[in-house]
């Protein structure tokens, strides 16, 4: 064994334990940032059940509060007809900010425009759809025709 082979062999080694190195520093790092998005999506979905829980008492109040003058079935209705129309209008707000794209519309991407191409520079980023008309006369019968 001669010094370059040596060299070579500690350049090696090196290597593999700074990847070893590199690989448990990230495992610990996401794993540090899992369990702090665990907690922070429990504590919403607790909040979801509270805030359930708290709009049912309210609607329950509303209901029990026109059953004062009101019978109890007609309480109801009128109620569940009131959560019907705040339920309809954020709805209608949450989809104020999303509009439809119709046929001849373009599909808006983050960021500005979808790249012409993938950033490998490999060509078109998805394989051209094949036409679904039917083979023209004038092609010549080699030339396979795929239908979709």
């Amino acid at each position: 064994m001669n010094g370059s082979d040596h060299l070579e062999h500690l350049d090696r080694h090196l290597v593999e334990e700074l990847a070893q190195v590199a690989r448990e520093t990230v495992r610990d790092e996401l794993r540090e940032q899992s369990r702090k998005q665990r907690r922070t999506a429990m504590l919403y979905a607790a909040s979801g059940a509270v805030a359930l829980y708290a709009g049912a008492a309210v609607a329950l109040a509303v209901g029990l509060a026109l059953a004062i003058g009101l019978p109890g079935w007609a309480a109801a209705l009128i109620t569940a007809a009131a959560l019907g129309a705040v339920a309809y209008l954020l709805r209608g707000m949450a989809h104020s900010g999303h509009h439809r794209h119709g046929p001849h519309e373009p599909h808006h991407v983050l960021g500005g425009t979808a790249p012409a191409a993938p950033p490998s520079g490999l060509g078109t980023p998805y394989p051209p759809m094949p036409s679904s008309a039917p083979p023209r006369p004038d092609t010549p019968p080699d030339i396979p025709h795929h239908r979709a």
